[in-house]
């Protein structure tokens, strides 16, 4: 890899990626304020550096548009069937796939389980017979347990 920033050659992402993303992109409006080019090469350096989206270099532009058309690409599968097309043609081997919370979005208690006991055990009533004291009363005989 020669160039650092971009690690594939503009020829070969015209001939092998730039055919699938025509397909998905057919947006009307106003044209992109950089390429699929710079935008693929964005993508890849910070899969590969783990950086977060607003540290990503200003060669590539502004971090917001590669964050959102991240974002819009793998909320309509683009970039999962352009995985799934460049590993068929044997062109990417992917040996695992890693999700980080920039594309998987769980509620903000969604992280751990109450420590109080599940929501079961809590809603199941509890036998007064079973307990050692009533309050004031005193503990309950063997001989009065309905059992």
């Amino acid at each position: 890899m020669k160039n650092r920033h971009y690690p594939l050659k503009e020829c070969d992402f015209i001939k092998i990626i730039e055919p699938h993303i025509i397909k998905y992109d057919k947006r009307p409006g106003r044209p992109a304020s950089i390429s699929h080019y710079q935008f693929f090469s964005a993508v890849l350096y910070v899969l590969r550096t783990g950086i977060p989206w607003r540290d990503v270099p200003d060669l590539y532009g502004h971090w917001h548009t590669i964050y959102m058309r991240f974002k819009r690409w793998s909320e309509n599968g683009l970039f999962c069937n352009l995985l799934y097309r460049l590993q068929q043609k044997k062109k990417i081997k992917m040996d695992c796939t890693w999700v980080d919370s920039t594309t998987v979005a769980i509620h903000r208690h969604g992280s751990g389980s109450l420590k109080k006991g599940t929501s079961i055990d809590r809603a199941r009533p509890k036998r007064r017979e079973h307990s050692n004291s009533r309050g004031s009363f005193r503990p309950l005989s063997p001989e009065c347990l309905s059992i």
